[in-house]
């Protein structure tokens, strides 16, 4: 049954008519930044797009480490996506897990044996953790990627305050609030400002037999300064809020090994069982499976356009493109360029489909930025290096702005004021993976 289309978009307008089996169809692998702003920019257009996600829903992962920190609730940061994409008619959502993409005969493959066929494709699956080879490192330090992952680290960071507060030996008090942050970037800085921060004021008064304010934040890093993306002068300022909030910032001091009870940089062994790795990030396995050319990290080397070299209809974005024709060198995994190039890949293939030459993708950046605690960080936004005070309410504005949904924003708005005048975390829970395996306590016991 034939039917008339109207595609009203930023390229051109177009009346059309055409049987539902001649329309394109466009597969988006991921509902990340990436995935969701490449399916709002194909929401008007005359195709069939299928957004696949494991999950169902699109999480705002600059904000993940606040969760991780009691600062907020998984759901103040997270929205469901097919709630995100309800008014575009010509869009499914589909959850479940893609195994691998058979890039000759245009299909995915799905847990389960389930196939689908694409005219096109936008991967945008991002990134995993990376431990440099030492796999083995992760059940003891685990990254920040997921909801899972912050609620475990929340989860870690709490209960060594409840378990030091009735532990009687000094040595293993101080094992238990000893917290090692590995890597430097802007998560493993915000991080340990943020647990600095907990403990000096939001714990300080809750305690009886402990002083939370003595616990001690480690951010270890291996090169010769924090925030290396950042201008030196914003990695100077960065180092001197970390350390006025009482962390120990140590430079050029690279993790050599990482156990259950410790972490050894060196010759040096540091008792702790409350690790956290951000130290770095490899690409989604689902790169490899095109059996295209991809970096040692597995990101996959894209065209000026995105698209895959070698093959036209498919377009890889965010932290799974290695995109080095604006600067030689790959441009970081962060959210706007994520959000610029699944912008641009949809236009390419809207291009594409009209008949038009398709344009390269040019990334404007407009700045960067990382929170270090109350009223500090630092920014570099419109060629300004900016810190303290103002360059923290920048982040809070453009976080609140690039937040899905006005109910996220207004909460986590309200969140973020209780916090700043009472210096209190409104989500310190503690919630085992397993409720029902813990003892119940009742009236009668």
């Amino acid at each position: 049954m034939e039917g008339t289309l109207l595609f009203q978009g930023p390229f051109f307008a177009l009346r059309t008519r055409m049987s539902a089996e001649n329309i394109p169809h466009i597969i988006v692998i991921g509902g990340g930044f990436g995935g969701l702003y490449a399916a709002r920019a194909l929401g008007k257009a005359p195709v069939r797009v299928t957004v696949i996600d494991r999950r169902n829903y699109h999480l705002f992962q600059p904000l993940l480490y606040q969760v991780a920190t009691a600062a907020l609730s998984p759901a103040d940061i997270a929205a469901p996506i097919r709630h995100i994409l309800r008014k575009h008619r010509n869009t499914d959502v589909l959850l479940a897990e893609v195994h691998r993409i058979d890039v000759q005969k245009r299909e995915v493959h799905l847990a389960g044996g389930r196939l689908l066929g694409y005219d096109y494709l936008i991967l945008a699956s991002g990134a995993v953790d990376q431990y440099f080879g030492h796999d083995d490192w992760a059940q003891y330090a685990p990254g920040l990627k997921t909801i899972a992952d912050s609620t475990n680290i929340r989860r870690k960071f709490l209960s060594a305050f409840e378990e030091a507060e009735h532990t009687p030996d000094d040595e293993a008090c101080r094992s238990l609030l000893t917290f090692v942050v590995v890597g430097g970037g802007p998560t493993g800085v915000e991080m340990a400002g943020a647990f600095a921060e907990i403990s000096r004021h939001s714990l300080s008064r809750d305690f009886r037999h402990i002083d939370p304010s003595t616990a001690r934040v480690i951010l270890m890093e291996g090169g010769p300064r924090l925030l290396t993306a950042y201008p030196e002068e914003l990695s100077v300022k960065a180092r001197q809020a970390l350390e006025n909030l009482g962390v120990e910032v140590r430079l050029n001091s690279a993790v050599t090994r990482i156990e259950a009870h410790a972490v050894y940089a060196g010759d040096e062994r540091i008792p702790t069982s409350n690790v956290v790795w951000a130290a770095g990030v490899a690409a989604s396995p689902l790169g490899r499976s095109l059996g295209v050319e991809t970096d040692r990290t597995g990101r996959v080397e894209v065209a000026p356009d995105l698209s895959v070299p070698g093959y036209p209809e498919v377009f890889v974005v965010g932290d799974l493109a290695s995109f080095k024709h604006q600067t030689g060198a790959p441009l970081p995994g962060v959210a706007p360029v994520a959000m610029q190039e699944a912008k641009a890949a949809a236009a390419n293939i809207l291009r594409t489909i009209e008949g038009e030459p398709r344009e390269p993708f040019h990334y404007r950046d407009k700045g960067s930025m990382a929170t270090i605690g109350r009223a500090s960080a630092v920014a570099r936004l419109a060629g300004m290096n900016l810190s303290g005070l103002i360059a923290w309410l920048a982040w809070l504005f453009i976080h609140i702005l690039f937040l899905i949904g006005f109910r996220n924003r207004l909460i986590v708005l309200i969140q973020w004021a209780w916090s700043y005048l009472t210096w209190q975390r409104s989500a310190r829970l503690i919630v085992v993976e397993d409720e029902s395996r813990e003892p119940a306590t009742s009236p009668r016991e």
